[in-house]
């Protein structure tokens, strides 16, 4: 175990019956980092999540919390973690500050430290001046960065977010990173996070895991991340969906290896972008085939999930639904 690890995963295997939700996938996250671990729909994602949290036990393999083993010693592991699930949790017809309340005296918070606590959960969500407001009638967002505030009432020095932002417009999307940008710098909080939407993964995390059929494929920052696909330039072709395969096939013809994502389809420029979409353009126009937007840009993450996950979310319903359920219910398998 290495001292600057705040979560160390060693090989770790979770199967349910015949079907393998994670195989050997081993990761070390530092103290410190921002961290963004992707997959597709399916990928073993929450089921990881859930083994860090002691809900899952792996088939094999051994999870450290900050160099606490999680299978010795389960209780002192989790309570290094604070963990903020999909599914926003707060009671309604409570104030703001009764909701922290309650969850101090879940977290066995003594007494005499529990205002204490809740004081600094309201100041850093940003919610002091709504501490005595229903809960019930904050926005999506207001609700959400009481969920988060919750997470940290115990002063955890790791914070798990299962897609923290699903459901949350653009704005309250902001509010939220700005949130974690202050608990990670402020307050030195380990930050692992998953997420579907690759540009949260590209504005906040330092490193990015990709995992996909229950195995890590990739690991790096967003800058090696881009590299190691050998993207310099990408084309995007938008396009009706029945037009797609027809713009695939000059694609194709170009010697491009191109790939459908959406309404769009998306390939290496190669070496001479500029010639390749006046290429393009002179095919999709001697083809008759109407587009709606043809578009040159620089490799982003999207760019890198799609050319090393083959899909941009894959239509699966989760990684297992009993994984799921667990970390809803507070207990696994």
């Amino acid at each position: 175990m290495l001292s600057d690890y705040a979560i160390e995963i060693e090989d770790i295997v979770k199967k349910f019956g015949n079907f393998t939700a994670v195989n050997g996938v081993s990761l070390g996250i530092k103290g410190g980092e921002i961290f963004g671990l992707l997959g597709p729909n399916g990928a073993g994602k929450s089921t990881t999540i859930n083994m860090l949290l002691g809900l899952l036990a792996p088939t094999a393999g051994r999870i450290h919390i900050n160099g606490v083993d999680m299978l010795r010693e389960p209780e002192k592991a989790k309570g290094q973690i604070g963990i903020v699930t999909q599914e926003t949790v707060v009671e309604p017809d409570l104030t703001a500050e009764d909701n922290l309340m309650i969850f101090g005296r879940l977290y066995q918070i003594p007494e005499n430290e529990l205002q204490k606590g809740i004081e600094f959960a309201l100041e850093l969500s940003d919610l002091k001046g709504f501490r005595k407001s229903y809960a019930g009638t904050f926005s999506g967002g207001m609700k959400r960065r009481l969920e988060t505030a919750k997470a940290l009432m115990h002063a955890p020095k790791i914070l798990l977010l299962d897609e923290p932002t699903t459901g949350l417009d653009v704005q309250n999307r902001s509010q939220i990173w700005e949130l974690l940008r202050k608990i990670n710098k402020e307050q030195g909080v380990t930050i692992l996070m998953t997420t579907q939407y690759l540009e949260e993964a590209d504005q906040l995390c330092n490193r990015i895991g990709i995992i996909d059929h229950g195995k890590l494929i990739a690991l790096g920052t967003p800058a090696e991340l881009r590299q190691k696909i050998g993207m310099s330039t990408v084309l995007e072709v938008e396009a009706e969906r029945e037009s797609l395969p027809k713009v695939e096939q000059i694609f194709r013809k170009l010697g491009m290896e191109p790939k459908i994502s959406g309404n769009k389809v998306i390939a290496p420029a190669g070496a001479k972008p500029v010639e390749r979409v006046e290429k393009v353009l002179q095919l999709l126009s001697a083809g008759r085939i109407d587009v709606h937007n043809v578009n040159m840009h620089e490799p982003t993450i999207d760019d890198v999930f799609l050319k090393l996950t083959g899909s941009a979310v894959r239509d699966q319903t989760g990684d297992y639904q009993g994984g799921r359920q667990g970390m809803m219910m507070g207990r696994g398998r």
